[in-house]
C-alpha cells in the first residue's frame, strides 16, 4: 500500500524528491537524538571515559554533533533515566557508577563481593550492645515480649563509599559470644555463619525512603530511594537473627541467577 503526501498550497502530489525530503524532515529529530545517545555510549563503552568521569558539556556536544541543545538535553535525560549517566545541575554530566549486585538466594558476605571486584572493603561498627527487644524484634525472633537481644549496626563501604547499612538483632541463646567479636575483622554474617548452621533463610525485599539516621550513615539525601533486604535465619527451628540491610538505590542492586529443580517449576 502506498501513500501520497500532498502540498497544502496546490493540493497536488509531491515529487519523489520532495517526498524524500519530507520524510527526512520528519525522521531527522529522532535520528539526531539517537545520534547523540550513540555518541555518548561510544565514549563510555570505548573506555575513553570511566565511571565518575565528566562527559562533554551540552554546548560541546552541540558544536561537535551539529544538533540543537534541546536534542542534546533530551538524549542526556533519557540516558540518565537508563542509568548510564548522572546529571548534576549546574555542574555537568558524569558517567554513572556501575551498581554492584547482591544475590537473593543465598547468604552472601558483602566483604567477599566487594573484594571480588578488586575494590577496597571496610566495615564500620556504629553500635554494638545488649538491649530490650521491641515488640517487632521479639516477634521476628520468636522471643517473649521484652526479651534481651544483641543489637549491632554496621556500615559497609566500597572504596570508602557506603553501600550497605546493616541493622541486625541476634538471639543471645544461639550466639552467646556475639558481643565479644571484633566486627572490623569478621562481619556479623560471617561469624554467625561459622558458628551456627542456617537451616532456613527468609528474604524480603522492599523499596522506600531511608530514615534521617539511615540517610546520614549512608551519606545520601533523605529523598533518595533505598532497597531494603530483610533477612531471618533459623537453625533447627529456632530463630537465630533478624536483620535489615539498607542499600542506596543508586549504588546497589539485588538479583540472582539459579536453576530450579522440578519441584520449583511451574507450567
Amino acid at each position: 500500500m502506498s501513500s501520497t503526501v500532498r502540498s497544502r498550497a496546490h493540493d497536488k502530489p509531491l515529487s519523489a524528491a520532495a517526498m524524500k525530503a519530507a520524510r527526512a524532515a520528519t525522521d531527522a529529530p529522532a535520528a539526531r537524538y539517537e545520534q547523540v545517545k550513540s555518541h555518548i555510549r561510544h565514549i563510555i563503552e570505548s573506555g575513553e571515559r570511566h565511571a565518575g568521569d565528566r562527559l562533554p558539556s551540552e554546548l560541546d556536544l552541540v558544536a561537535t554533533l551539529g544538533v540543537s541543545r534541546m536534542t542534546v538535553n533530551r538524549a542526556l535525560r533519557e540516558l540518565a533515566e537508563e542509568g548510564l549517566v548522572t546529571r548534576v545541575s549546574g555542574v555537568g554530566t558524569f558517567v554513572a557508577q556501575t551498581k554492584p549486585q547482591s544475590t537473593l538466594l543465598m547468604i552472601a558476605h558483602i566483604g567477599d563481593e566487594i573484594r571480588s571486584r578488586g575494590h577496597e572493603y571496610r566495615c564500620d561498627t556504629v553500635l554494638l550492645q545488649r538491649e530490650t527487644a521491641s515488640v517487632i524484634v521479639s516477634n521476628a525472633l520468636g522471643l517473649a515480649p521484652g526479651a534481651s537481644v544483641f543489637h549491632v549496626i554496621c556500615v559497609h563501604r566500597e572504596n570508602g563509599l557506603p553501600v550497605q547499612l546493616e541493622d541486625r538483632y541476634v538471639n543471645p541463646a544461639i550466639a552467646p559470644d556475639f558481643l565479644l567479636q571484633d566486627f572490623s575483622a569478621i562481619r556479623p554474617s560471617e561469624y554467625l555463619f561459622e558458628i551456627v548452621p542456617a537451616h532456613d533463610v527468609e528474604h524480603v525485599v522492599d523499596a522506600g525512603l531511608p530514615t534521617r539516621a539511615e540517610a546520614e550513615l549512608l551519606e545520601m539525601r533523605a529523598e533518595e530511594p533505598c532497597l531494603t533486604l530483610m533477612r531471618r535465619t533459623w537453625t533447627s527451628g529456632v530463630t537465630v537473627t533478624f536483620a535489615r540491610f539498607v542499600h542506596p538505590g543508586s549504588r546497589y542492586r539485588l538479583g540472582c541467577r539459579f536453576s530450579p529443580d522440578l519441584s520449583q517449576r511451574q507450567g
